[in-house]
């Protein structure tokens, strides 16, 4: 009958005018409308129940709050659903002659459909933090010594005289561990509402600042507004509750009411306490001082034994040793504490003589100065068992003040860097890697945040900056408000590894041409950098690793191509990359990750990276992925190829041909799309064959409702998603 009726209408459209023409076309397009329309509704439907289980999540957690634009959105959802399927229900029946004149109402309702998934996809996610009824509990170990200055903050505290609280000190004397317990203490308190704490840092952002402390308040300002009126927005926020707000690491002069901050009085009851290594910050606010001042031989002793074991005392002949070692860490808990890690386990008495020499050697030239603990710490790291540990705690310091580092975000890295090489497999490495970290940790060089994370003490981080960084040939300027890239006098021809990420660098100047011969590793990441002039590149010869994620760069320029000895090209996140040059030339690439990326073909050249390990093609607008190429690459390891979130927009799902996968013997980790169950099955008998532990994750079938999250990698399995049964089942 639709044959029929069809043919009618193209004769009709020979005859008659336009009008007639425009409801033929309508006619034409109505199945196909109604078509996408069913399909972008389910897509809704998904969605809207993915939400849902996430908020049911965060509510049974204590420590997220749903946000408020997200709370009212499945409702919404619900509601646009209902009326759409009602309305589908009542067009399905129509009689043919009918529909031309229903199509616009179907597109209309495509549009309502489309918008409200615009709408629920929340960029700055579904939550935020919830504040406590006081504050989050801060894990940590007792506190030992410092007892006369935590009760000296804490009379300060429960007093009406004082509500302006600096607390100073040198750096690695334990300022912030003192100020932890005390917050914690603080948390069974019933006169203050809130207890807040925000990590400061260098330099200071007032923007970022009043971020973190609306954040710490349940509370979210508007992003599109100017510092000043957020001021006020949050100004009227605290002056809600009776606050203790700790202001940890702060290095420059500021103001209170600038960011929001009602100064304390005695009306309100509220008080600010401020750590800083600077007293003239904390006198420039008025604050009342308190001096932290180092721990007391004995105090020092403890802290020591509690951390290397008190099996130590057991060693003959080891207490006087013990006690000089001690004395040189002259009071200060984080040398203290680094110093002890190092020593942990070891029970010859030779070892430990050697160790005080060492550590004497270290400190002895620059007694009384600000290198003091600096070279106490960098003894522990000259103790690290061999150059490759080393090298990964150095890598650590490439990233900003503060950052907190997932361990995989560690290994990774240390992975590009060349640090795991010569390990047969991905899971070898990372296994390689975890053992690194546990290495790092108990030698207190870096230290766990919560569980998830891991992060590197300011004072330590700077030690690797300045005592370590500039003999291996390091330029550290992370997180420093940089619009521009240093100066090309400033780019020694020595350097090995620079780091400019999370800066304001917008453009890099035309014609800058840095003279870096033995350049290794660049990072530019977190960056709003768009262009990149062609003579950037052209004297980093031996440029391995290059980071330009969560960038803005549209194009990548030619000079990319000659870099003959790149191994790690790192582009995550940069939504408006379209266009990559040709990538024959660089063989020795061994990971090319483009996921976020606006990637619309695959590179030219990609089939020549024979050496290619890692591949992630995670991209919206990813049109195909030819036959062939993946042939070609049977050094791969991980492998992730899909356009799924793209395919919301209506365009074809990226399929791999599964015979080109089953050659990747070495293969590990895999993430994409196969056409049918002949595809799959074909796969899981070839998966069985492989050399490696084997994670995948294969969505079956040419149509794609919602896109996925990763597939975390620590156990096997199989997860088959929208099947849809079309053929060869």
């Amino acid at each position: 009958m639709a044959d029929i009726v069809g043919a009618i209408f193209g004769a009709l459209s020979c005859i008659c005018g336009t009008p007639t023409c425009n409801c033929i076309d309508q006619y034409r397009n109505f199945n196909d409308d109604v078509g996408e329309l069913r399909s972008i509704l389910d897509t809704l439907t998904n969605r809207k129940q993915d939400i849902e289980s996430r908020i049911e999540e965060a509510e049974a957690r204590a420590g997220q709050m749903v946000r408020r634009e997200v709370q009212d959105w499945p409702k919404q959802a619900q509601e646009i659903n209902v009326g759409v399927r009602a309305f589908l229900e009542k067009v399905q029946g129509v009689k043919w002659y009918k529909r031309a004149c229903l199509d616009k109402r179907v597109c209309r309702k495509i549009k309502v459909v489309a918008d409200m998934i615009e709408k629920g996809r929340f960029p700055e996610g579904l939550f935020i933090e919830r504040a406590p009824a006081h504050g989050n509990i801060i894990p940590l170990e007792n506190l030992v010594g410092e007892i006369s200055t935590k009760e000296e903050i804490w009379r300060y505290l429960m007093g009406d005289e004082v509500g302006l609280i600096g607390v100073c000190g040198t750096g690695g004397v334990g300022k912030t561990m003192i100020m932890k317990n005390l917050h914690n203490d603080l948390q069974g308190e019933t006169r203050f509402q809130k207890v807040i704490w925000v990590t400061v840092s260098y330099p200071l952002n007032v923007f970022e600042l009043q971020r973190k402390v609306a954040g710490a308040m349940g509370e979210r300002l508007r992003d599109d507004e100017e510092v000043m009126m957020r001021a006020g927005a949050l100004m009227e926020i605290m002056r809600r509750v009776t606050f203790v707000l700790i202001l940890d690491d702060v290095w420059e002069r500021f103001s209170l009411s600038d960011v929001g901050i009602p100064k304390p009085t005695v009306q309100n009851g509220c008080k600010v306490i401020i750590t800083s290594r600077l007293t003239e910050v904390c006198s420039y606010l008025d604050c009342k001082i308190v001096k932290v001042q180092p721990l007391s031989q004995e105090e020092s002793l403890t802290l020591f034994l509690n951390k290397v074991g008190h099996d130590v005392l057991l060693i003959s002949g080891l207490e006087k040793i013990l006690q000089t070692i001690v004395k040189e860490c002259a009071g200060l808990p984080l040398a203290i504490v680094v110093i002890a890690g190092s020593m942990k386990g070891v029970d010859d008495i030779k070892v430990w003589r050697n160790a005080l020499t060492e550590l004497q050697e270290c400190v002895k030239s620059v007694k009384g100065s600000e290198d003091e603990i600096f070279l106490r710490l960098k003894f522990s790291f000259d103790r690290l068992p061999n150059e490759k540990i080393r090298n990964c705690f150095l890598y650590c310091s490439l990233f900003r003040e503060d950052y907190l580092f997932r361990g995989e975000e560690l290994l990774e890295g240390w992975i590009d860097e060349g640090l795991m090489d010569g390990l047969s497999s991905r899971q070898a490495a990372y296994d390689r890697g975890h053992a690194f970290l546990h290495v790092l940790e108990k030698n207190s060089l870096l230290e766990k945040h919560f569980e998830k994370y891991l992060k590197m003490h300011d004072v330590v981080r700077d030690m690797a900056i300045r005592s370590i960084g500039p003999r291996v040939g390091y330029m550290v300027k992370t997180g420093r408000k940089l619009t521009s890239v240093p100066n090309e006098h400033e780019w020694a021809r020595d350097l090995n590894k620079v780091s400019l990420m999370a800066n304001d660098i917008s453009k890099i100047s035309i014609g800058l041409t840095p003279k870096c011969p033995t350049l290794s590793t660049l990072i530019l990441s977190n960056n709003p950098l768009t262009e990149i002039p062609e003579s950037f590149f052209e004297d980093m010869s031996q440029l391995k690793v290059l980071d330009l994620s969560l960038t803005l760069v549209e194009t990548l320029p030619s000079s990319i191509s000659k870099l003959k000895y790149l191994s790690a090209l790192r582009l995550l996140g940069c939504r408006k990359l379209k266009y990559l040059p040709s990538l024959e030339k660089l063989v020795a690439l061994k990971k090319l990750d483009l996921q976020g990326t606006g990637i619309e073909v695959v590179p030219q050249g990609m089939e020549m990276l024979v050496g290619l390990e890692y591949l992630d093609l995670w991209c919206m607008n990813l049109k195909e992925f030819s036959t062939g190429i993946l042939s070609t690459l049977s050094s791969l390891q991980y492998l992730v190829v899909t356009n799924e979130r793209g395919t919301n927009q209506g365009g074809p799902i990226v399929m791999i041909n599964s015979e080109e996968v089953a050659k990747l013997r070495k293969l590990e980790i895999i993430q994409c799309n196969v056409e049918d169950m002949q595809d799959f099955n074909y796969l899981m008998r070839e998966f069985k064959n492989f050399q490696s532990f084997i994670v995948y994750k294969l969505r079956v079938g040419t149509k794609m409702d919602l896109g996925m999250d990763y597939l975390s990698s620590n156990h096997k399995c199989i997860l088959i998603i929208s099947v849809t049964l079309e053929k060869n089942v």
